[in-house]
């Protein structure tokens, strides 16, 4: 069974730190890109992070310069440190796995962790 499973959300003051963490099982996890999403309520899911196998990092602008993307492929785990927190970032966070297209195949994701940023 293929899973993805997050940890590390929860309620931080604005300019705090979180990191978020994903664990994939399976070592295929390791030629697929992975990338962090979130999702704010009455908005739709959108992309935070994203991190090729090869570890090329792409960023929203919303986040560049505040969070960091990065892979742990012996571990099979992506990590998001989330530095200078904003009360606008809060959403619940995903953790997504996209096949390289050589492979073909779903997206997985993961389950989701609530991160608040709030005084």
């Amino acid at each position: 069974q293929v899973q993805l499973v997050e940890s590390g959300g929860g309620l931080v003051q604005p300019g705090g730190s979180l990191r978020l963490s994903c664990a994939a099982s399976g070592s295929i996890f390791r030629v697929y890109a992975m990338g962090w999403y979130r999702q704010a309520p009455g908005k739709q899911r959108e992309v935070v992070a994203a991190i090729t196998s090869g570890g090329i990092t792409n960023y929203a602008d919303s986040v560049k310069g505040r969070f960091t993307i990065s892979r742990d492929n012996a571990k099979i785990t992506v990590y998001l440190q989330m530095n200078s927190l904003k009360p606008e970032d809060t959403a619940v966070y995903y953790c997504n796995a996209r096949p390289p297209p050589s492979l073909g195949g779903p997206d997985y994701w993961g389950q989701g962790t609530q991160v608040t940023v709030s005084s």
